[in-house]
């Protein structure tokens, strides 16, 4: 699978100088009403309180992607809290891809800018 915005090489140097002690990684796409709703912050503030690492983001589709590591019950609570989405949104589909990355930049969780 692919990455869109973060180079094999820049991951390479992440896992160098900082690792994070995680069980589960994933990439995560979010589709339906999804933005203009403060799903961006709503799922800053659900990985925040998880104590996860990560993104997220809107897409120029209309959809929302995030990027997230950490304990795999944290990720699964994660999952299913982004699923159900802020008051206001409807979500009508979420992709969860595993992904094979054991370190991000920085810690915890970031908003980043629309792709």
């Amino acid at each position: 699978m692919a990455w869109h915005w973060v180079s094999e090489a820049w991951l390479s140097s992440c896992r160098k100088t900082f690792h994070v002690t995680a069980n589960r990684h994933i990439h995560m796409r979010i589709e339906g009403r999804v933005q203009g709703v403060g799903f961006r912050m709503f799922v800053l503030h659900q990985a925040t309180a998880l104590g996860l690492a990560g993104s997220v983001r809107n897409r120029r589709d209309g959809g929302v992607e995030l990027f997230a590591s950490g304990e795999r019950a944290s990720i699964e609570a994660l999952i299913a809290r982004v699923a159900r989405g802020p008051r206001g949104a409807n979500v009508d589909m979420t992709k969860v891809f595993d992904i094979d990355v054991t370190a991000f930049a920085h810690a915890g969780f970031v908003v980043g800018a629309t792709v």
